[in-house]
């Protein structure tokens, strides 16, 4: 395909006509999103003084969105073109004169090795992180599927990252779970499984909270994140997912995901003093569990047995441990396909993590001889398991459970 002929899911053309103009303008996706071009050194000048305007603001960093279609080119894609690299690198270079510990978070949805030159070269750096988008929908494969295997697949497929870097992971790409890296096959199963109402589905996605996504089980929002926590990345949260927040699946594009905060049980849920009549978009009004006098902030902080502050706890409990972070991924193949089982290592810290994908209580048996005489004790909690013995070690895990295992080091 050349640069006038990739047409989208979104349009019926990549060109638009602009009646003041009097001229056709290129757009990659929707007609109101006109494409720069890159190739006039102004629009180049223009981008980076944007970056540095807001640096100026105080900004940690920015999300550089659908980072490989910066440039055009005929006979070609458009996608991943040597000048995007060059520009990016451009990008990197001028923040880190004047503002070193600014953050560039990338946006590429390709496959894991396609989206490594993105991150550059010690010499040549361009995006400190971008985003791991395969890992989302395998994550829900596995849970419905009740097998590791999804998950594992994806990431026997991810490489090494260069130092310094890394993927952010998630549960939803913020406002909709994408399905474009997976097969065909495996989008027909993840619609008729978790978006049975066509208006639950946009483009080739899911627009769906992630609660009621997961039927509102808390269960299995806990071993969502615990699974993405304890794998390597850096987890992105979409506001309202710590707090339970529902959806309203009868707005129209992805505004179904993007209800007003609930910050309390006032009026407007404590978002707006307006009338309700002249918010933006609505506040929840489902009767349900997900209405704003069950679900907001406020309720949230209150009660120390919610979801909030489970979240919490657990974050500071995996910022407590570099390895976490840090450590490499050591993938290990329990005779159980229901459980995911991983070792994390960095230096002479260790840790196992485990996964049931399964509603059921799952029994399974790790060799684990490397670490005979170990005492595994439970990060997220007080709890210490027997001590690992010779031959295999049994291990029992709860519906939807998961634990973190201190094995060596801390």
């Amino acid at each position: 395909a050349d640069a006038r002929i990739i047409f989208t899911d979104t349009e019926k053309s990549n060109w638009t006509y602009d009646h003041k103009a009097r001229r056709y303008y290129w757009h990659r996706f929707y007609a109101s999103q006109p494409d720069l071009n890159y190739d006039n050194p102004a629009v180049q000048a223009a981008v980076l003084n944007v970056f540095h305007f807001w640096m100026e603001r105080g900004l940690d960093g920015f999300r550089v969105d659908a980072v490989p279609y910066l440039f055009e080119r005929e006979g070609t894609s458009c996608e991943n073109l040597p000048e995007t690299h060059a520009f990016l690198q451009r990008l990197r270079a001028s923040l880190e004169a004047q503002y070193p510990e600014a953050l560039l978070l990338g946006e590429a949805n390709q496959w894991p090795h396609d989206v490594l030159p993105y991150f550059g070269t010690p010499t040549a750096p361009e995006l400190h992180m971008n985003f791991h988008f395969p890992v989302m929908p395998r994550l829900f494969m596995a849970l419905r599927q009740q097998s590791r295997e999804p998950l594992v697949q994806i990431l026997s497929q991810t490489p090494p990252l260069p130092p310094g870097t890394q993927w952010a992971t998630f549960l939803r790409n913020h406002d909709e779970l994408t399905l474009e890296m997976v097969t065909p096959e495996e989008r027909e199963f993840m619609w008729e499984t978790y978006a049975p109402e066509p208006r639950m589905r946009l483009n080739v996605g899911i627009r769906r909270r992630l609660w009621p996504l997961l039927d509102g089980d808390r269960r299995q929002v806990e071993l969502l994140h615990g699974l993405l926590l304890g794998l390597p990345g850096a987890l992105v949260l979409y506001y309202g997912d710590e707090l339970g927040m529902g959806d309203n699946i009868y707005l129209p594009d992805r505004y179904g995901v993007r209800t007003p905060m609930p910050w309390d049980d006032s009026r407007n849920a404590g978002f707006s003093t307006a009338p309700p009549s002249r918010l933006a978009w609505p506040l929840l009004q489902d009767p349900g569990p997900y209405h704003p006098l069950a679900i907001n902030a406020s309720a949230a902080r209150a009660w120390p047995h919610s979801f909030y502050h489970w979240l919490k706890k657990i974050l500071r409990v995996r910022a407590a441990q570099p390895v976490w972070a840090l450590g490499n991924l050591q993938l290990l193949h329990p005779k159980n396909p229901a459980i995911f089982a991983c070792l994390r290592t960095l230096g002479a810290q260790t840790v196992l993590l485990l996964a049931n994908f399964s509603p059921e209580v799952q029994a399974t048996s790790l060799e684990l001889e490397a670490y005979q005489g170990c005492t595994p004790r439970v990060l997220t909690g007080r709890t210490t398991l027997p001590e690992i013995g010779a031959g295999e070690y049994p291990l029992t895990l709860a519906p939807w459970g998961f634990y973190w295992l201190a094995l060596s080091g801390l």
